[in-house]
């Protein structure tokens, strides 16, 4: 069986396992996934399903997000914003309303921070542009 592109997935599950302790039948007991299974999956040869890897990242007591991304299933920018909006709403010395204030600034500072860094992107482009193109052709003076 061909080894499937996750990633380091399988290494990185394999070295968590490993620093928490856990033999591979250990760790698929906790997670309830079958030995077999997860071995696969710590060798590549099988692509876990995002609910499989939140059982995992359970029985191991680290971020599911972490695990997303290390299998393609979602990139680092979505990582580090979902991790801030659960840092957030898990904060127990704010309430809820003052939860919610907080995320729709944050959500504003994202928004203006893309469309500014559209703006530079589409400048750059534009640049490089006028930069690429052929210089107007000077007028000779024939005339002595």
């Amino acid at each position: 069986m061909a080894s499937l592109n996750v990633g380091n997935l399988g290494d990185y599950l394999r070295e968590q396992r490993r620093s928490a302790q856990l033999s591979l039948r250990q760790l698929a007991e906790a997670a309830g996934v079958s030995n077999p299974y997860l071995s696969q999956i710590e060798r590549g040869l099988r692509k876990p399903s995002a609910e499989v890897l939140q059982q995992v990242a359970k029985a191991l007591r680290i971020s599911a997000e972490t695990l997303y991304v290390r299998a393609g299933i979602l990139d680092e920018q979505e990582r580090d914003e979902l991790e801030t909006r659960a840092v957030i709403l898990a904060d127990p010395s704010i309430n809820g309303r003052q939860k919610q204030v907080l995320l729709q600034i944050y959500d504003s500072f994202r928004k203006e921070n893309a469309a500014e860094q559209q703006a530079q992107q589409a400048e750059q482009q534009a640049q490089q542009q006028a930069a690429d193109r052929p210089a107007p052709a000077q007028p000779t003076d024939t005339q002595h």
